[in-house]
């Protein structure tokens, strides 16, 4: 394939992208820019490729993007395509609310709204990476990097050093691209810990086997579940209120059915007894960062940050992953488009991604509060629902086409 970039760019131009980090962004990243025809180095600081088991929903928004990439057809082999998503009070088990999803989400959108596992989500992304020449090196923690006369020198905690033109921080919450780059306050406790579970549909009681996305919401509680690879699994999140886990910022910690059952305090039958159907939670605490207020948050110079790295949120818009394919697109167009520096490119990329990501960033800030909201506020909630259902649900803004 050759490299798309224009004639009168110097030699320098024509080094790798390195991408630190091998999650959904990171690999998302390397996949499109390597599609651009730009040569990428992606390094992962595990020695595996591996996500914890958890579903993830992506909206239209993103599944366009996997789309226009050539994945359509192995995404509809591993997701699953709920036709409604459907709110319900958790005390009581009433329906608030329900939102059409399916044919009308292809309809509005033109593309269809999914629920997937990460870790096939993962996969997918990687089998695209490699498929694109990107190369893949596993067990190389990226530690830092110094500025050269050319470019960059990355530099990996097991003392590797990789020259790149131009490094993206795709390593996460904790990421140490970006300690470098920005030198801020660690991502702050949300107060909010984060119960998971997948549990195989056979399993289940036929009444407790679902092929639609449904969110209870309560006080300082909600709990969503949806399907997964193809409906055979059922992914459930409860989450609640709690101090900060001893573990700190481990986020893969074995979760108790009597703790989660204890912090939700009363909730319905129906709800009970779904919730106690799940054999085994894994739980974390949920950590994110104030929305951004600049572009400068994102890139400087020939760093820039994508993903969670940039702007870790909590999952009440269920964008987390979805923000960082966005990421991932925009990143790839600005670094192959042709009559800039890198350090220019990278501006254009930050300048256009990071009010849409404050944007959602502060949605699920107000989502969370909706979700978990008591008295009058939940009243007011529930009767907006009851009475304007998909006007209040949709998110058209979010949902249309965002990248060019």
């Amino acid at each position: 394939m050759g490299l798309p970039h224009n004639a009168s760019m110097t030699s320098q131009e024509h080094k790798q992208v390195v991408v630190a980090g091998g999650g959904i962004g990171g690999l998302a990243a390397a996949a499109a820019c390597a599609r651009h025809g730009l040569p990428v180095q992606l390094l992962e600081r595990t020695a595996q490729l591996s996500e914890v088991g958890a579903g993830i929903q992506i909206g239209p928004n993103v599944t366009r993007i996997l789309q226009a990439w050539g994945l359509g057809e192995a995404l509809a082999q591993v997701a699953a395509f709920p036709k409604q998503l459907q709110a319900r009070d958790a005390q009581t088990g009433q329906v608030l609310g329900s939102l059409r999803l399916g044919e009308r989400a292809q309809a509005l959108y033109g593309a269809p709204y999914a629920t997937i596992h990460r870790a096939d989500l993962q996969s997918l992304l990687h089998g695209a990476a490699l498929a694109e020449g990107v190369q893949v090196r596993l067990g190389h923690a990226v530690h830092g990097w110094r500025e050269t006369a050319d470019g960059l020198e990355v530099n990996t905690a097991d003392g590797a050093n990789v020259q790149a033109n131009a490094l993206i921080g795709a390593d996460g919450v904790w990421s140490a691209v970006r300690q470098q780059l920005l030198g801020d306050a660690p991502a702050r406790f949300t107060g909010h810990l984060a119960y998971r579970a997948l549990v195989a549909q056979a399993d289940l009681p036929a009444h407790l086997r679902s092929d639609e996305v449904t969110v209870w919401m309560g006080p300082r509680l909600h709990v969503v579940h949806y399907p997964v690879r193809g409906g055979q699994w059922l992914n459930l999140v409860a989450i609640v209120h709690g101090d900060k886990p001893a573990q700190g910022e481990a986020w893969d910690n074995a979760g108790h059915t009597q703790a989660l059952m204890q912090a939700m305090g009363a909730v319905g039958r129906d709800l009970h007894e779904r919730l106690a159907s799940v054999p085994a939670w894994r739980q974390w605490g949920l950590h994110d960062r104030a929305p951004m207020s600049g572009a400068r948050e994102m890139a400087q110079g020939r760093v820039a940050l994508l993903g969670d790295a940039a702007h870790p949120m909590r999952p009440y818009l269920a964008q987390g992953a979805g923000m960082a394919i966005e990421d991932a697109q925009v990143l790839a167009q600005s670094l192959s488009a042709g009559g800039a520096s890198v350090p220019e490119q990278l501006r254009a990329y930050a300048e256009q991604r990071w009010a849409r990501n404050a944007r959602v960033q502060a949605r699920a800030i107000r989502n969370g509060r909706i979700f978990h909201a008591q008295g009058a506020v939940a009243l007011g909630r529930n009767l907006s629902m009851r009475f304007m259902g998909e006007r209040v649900m949709d998110v058209p803004w979010l949902y249309a086409e965002a990248t060019k």
